[in-house]
């Protein structure tokens, strides 16, 4: 996992984009790039990626991924959390393009972070896990009609984490 966050530090072309909240636009709280076979576009809160190709380092983690999830991926986005600061909103992983139940599997590589969940309907119901440097978390079936998740900012220092999260997007319904 450390050798993986070494080559991928320096091998992704990091950067931060903007997106489009309540009408405003204001950059994103982390870093991130958008891998995917050609064609393979992403578009989240009025922001659409085009994909860079493969490299060597991540198709090999997709092949991996693939063979232990049995599900095919198309598609990936990562995430450089610098520091403490940089964080993701309470959102769900469910645009069109996704299909009804995305298989979403999210490596972490770096810095332990907390990741959150949350009942749609009752929110009340909260889950955490701490995501250590090699965990691999699939989230699949119908967890993104019922819950939301998270990486908050923390009130302590952490150490820089990569997410590679995984995704098979529909070409039927990626917008044009």
């Amino acid at each position: 996992a450390r050798q993986l966050y070494s080559r991928l530090q320096e091998e992704i072309p990091w950067r931060q984009d903007n997106i489009r909240i309540a009408g405003k636009e204001t950059p994103i709280p982390r870093l991130q790039a958008w891998f995917g076979d050609p064609g393979i576009s992403y578009t989240y809160s009025g922001l659409t990626l085009q994909p860079e190709p493969w490299n060597d380092t991540l198709q090999h983690i997709k092949e991996q991924i693939e063979s232990y999830s049995d599900t095919q991926f198309n598609s990936l986005l990562a995430n450089l959390y610098r520091d403490e600061q940089d964080s993701v909103g309470w959102h769900a992983d469910n645009e069109p393009e996704l299909g009804n139940n995305p298989v979403i599997a999210s490596l972490s590589l770096g810095g332990e972070r907390t990741f959150q969940l949350k009942h749609r309907q009752h929110p009340e119901r909260k889950l955490e896990l701490e995501l250590r440097s090699g965990d691999l978390l699939i989230m699949k079936g119908a967890m993104q009609h019922h819950w939301l998740h998270q990486i908050p900012k923390s009130k302590q220092a952490c150490l820089p984490r990569i997410n590679l999260t995984f995704r098979k997007i529909n070409k039927a319904s990626t917008p044009k």
